[in-house]
C-alpha cells in the first residue's frame, strides 16, 4: 500500500516513547506493531488502525473513520481514518484505542 511520508512522520512523533513498539514496512508502506502485533498504519491521505472486532462498530462511529476493504470484503476489525479527521481528534485517541486490543493480546 502507498504511503505519504509526512504521515508516517506524525504517526512515528505519536508513538514514540511507547514500550513494545516497533515500526516495519508493509505493503509497501509502514506499520507498526505492539508486541509484535499490528496496531497501525499509514497510507495516502489516511491512517490504519487494528481496533479488533469487539471495538469496530465504537471506531467506526468516530468522524472519519470507515471499515478497511481493499479486496472488496471489508476486514473486520480494522478501520481507515481520514487523516485530517486522525488529526484533529488527535493520533493519541486513536492509539490509545487500537491498543486495547492489541494490548490484549499474548506477546508473539
Amino acid at each position: 500500500m502507498p504511503f505519504d511520508p509526512h504521515l508516517a512522520d506524525l504517526m512515528r512523533s505519536a508513538l514514540t516513547g511507547r514500550p513494545g513498539i516497533e515500526e516495519k514496512k508493509m505493503f509497501g508502506g509502514y506499520c507498526w506493531m505492539l508486541r509484535g502485533h499490528m496496531l497501525c498504519g499509514v497510507e495516502v491521505g489516511r491512517f490504519m488502525f487494528r481496533v479488533g472486532k469487539d471495538l469496530e462498530s465504537e471506531a467506526l462511529a468516530r468522524p472519519g473513520a470507515t471499515p478497511m476493504d481493499i479486496t472488496g470484503r471489508p476486514m473486520r476489525g480494522i478501520v481507515w481514518v481520514n487523516a485530517d479527521d486522525a488529526i484533529d481528534v488527535g493520533l493519541d485517541t486513536w492509539i490509545a484505542l487500537a491498543a486495547r486490543f492489541a494490548g490484549s493480546l499474548p506477546p508473539e
